[in-house]
């Protein structure tokens, strides 16, 4: 830290919520959300998110915890659907005690394959509810968690993808550093009949592969940024039908409000920007993307 007789100056970082984006004239879905991380009441996000024109959530688990709450909540609003999971860094931390798993619960003792399958029995219980809409967000995450990991991050996505056929239920994916593997255990297993992958993070090609497999793509925030020209690439030849957004709130802003937080609200920024990608009016992409949403969680717009 510079010193305070030197003279410098330390830039000051805005954290505070950006304001509110003239709202939609067609009302869409936040396909993927994490109410559960962010400031204020569910009340005043929905509130704020409907007042632009997002008028529907998807709420997402990503370990035991997190998951009861997004069913529970998914139960008490109307505007609220749920997905349950174990995030791909969350089933390492399980069987090993990895502290840099996701678990907001803290680190525990290493509980080996049989806690793994105890967390993955709840989360199986949790998808049969009717306000759970999907299973996820699972996969597989190469950056945080070394060869160590990956096994156990295989096993629990293997095991998600059982979990999503079974119970006729989407399946969301998060998918980094990881395409190759994502994609091929997918065909290994037979990819469930909705498949979302969560935060797009592949190129064009990789889009092309995705499409004519019938998969989902929801763009995140991350498609603004300067140095994402891949996710634009990927954006601009992705099937309309086949096109979600979503927050991934609180993480992933969009610009020009990038570092400060994310909320439901902010959709229409990323909307616009998606819209002038590809070229069309923001009113047929919203439209597009309310159905295709509804579409791929299974509820009536």
């Amino acid at each position: 830290m510079p010193s305070s007789s030197s003279g410098s100056s330390e830039k000051t970082v805005d954290k505070s919520a950006p304001p509110p984006p003239e709202p939609l004239r067609v009302a869409v879905a936040d396909s993927h959300t994490h109410l559960d991380m962010q400031n204020g009441t569910v009340e005043e996000g929905l509130a704020k998110a409907a007042s632009v024109g997002v008028t529907t959530v998807v709420q997402v688990g990503c370990d035991v915890r997190g998951s009861q709450w997004a069913a529970e909540t998914a139960g008490l609003y109307e505007a609220v659907h749920a997905t349950v999971a174990l995030h791909p860094n969350e089933a390492p931390r399980i069987v090993h005690g990895d502290p840099d798993g996701w678990s907001r619960q803290g680190a525990r003792e290493a509980g080996g394959a049989a806690a793994l399958d105890e967390a993955l029995g709840q989360i199986d219980a949790l998808a049969g509810l009717p306000q759970v809409k999907g299973v996820g967000e699972t996969g597989l995450d190469y950056f945080r968690t070394g060869p160590e990991g990956k096994e156990a991050q295989e096993a629990s996505f293997r095991a998600h993808i059982e979990i999503a056929k079974r119970h006729g239920k989407a399946l969301v994916i998060h998918d980094r550093d990881a395409h190759a593997d994502v994609l091929r255990i997918l065909k290994e297993e037979g990819a469930p009949e909705r498949t979302v992958f969560h935060c797009y993070s592949g190129d064009a090609e990789m889009a092309q592969v995705c499409a004519s497999a019938g998969y989902f793509m929801s763009f995140a925030g991350n498609v603004t940024f300067k140095n994402a020209q891949h996710l634009r690439d990927a954006l601009a030849v992705a099937p309309l039908e086949l096109v979600l957004v979503e927050t991934d709130a609180p993480f992933l802003t969009p610009a020009p409000y990038r570092g400060r937080p994310n909320a439901p609200y902010l959709i229409p920024v990323t909307v616009r920007a998606m819209a002038a990608v590809r070229g069309i009016d923001e009113d047929a992409l919203a439209t597009a993307l309310a159905a295709n949403t509804a579409r791929a969680f299974d509820y009536s717009a």
